[in-house]
């Protein structure tokens, strides 16, 4: 699976949706997401051209755990 330059899974690529939601749960597990921003992805696992972030400023939802994404340069 390729990723992008940030280091992150482009949306749209075929299983990046469930690796994503891997990846969040990861993150969940060890304290840095909460509950609300990890079923956001959890719903979003099953759509591959669904970028998650995306769907997060949508709705609002995770904004510390966007701060930590764009802190880090995948925006």
């Amino acid at each position: 699976m390729k990723r992008n330059g940030t280091g992150r899974l482009p949306a749209g690529q075929e299983w990046s949706g469930r690796a994503r939601y891997a990846a969040a749960m990861y993150f969940y597990q060890r304290g840095l997401m909460d509950a609300e921003t990890l079923e956001v992805y959890r719903m979003c696992s099953r759509l591959d051209a669904e970028d998650s972030s995306t769907v997060l400023r949508r709705y609002r939802i995770g904004a510390e755990w966007l701060v930590r994404l764009e802190g880090n340069g995948a925006s």
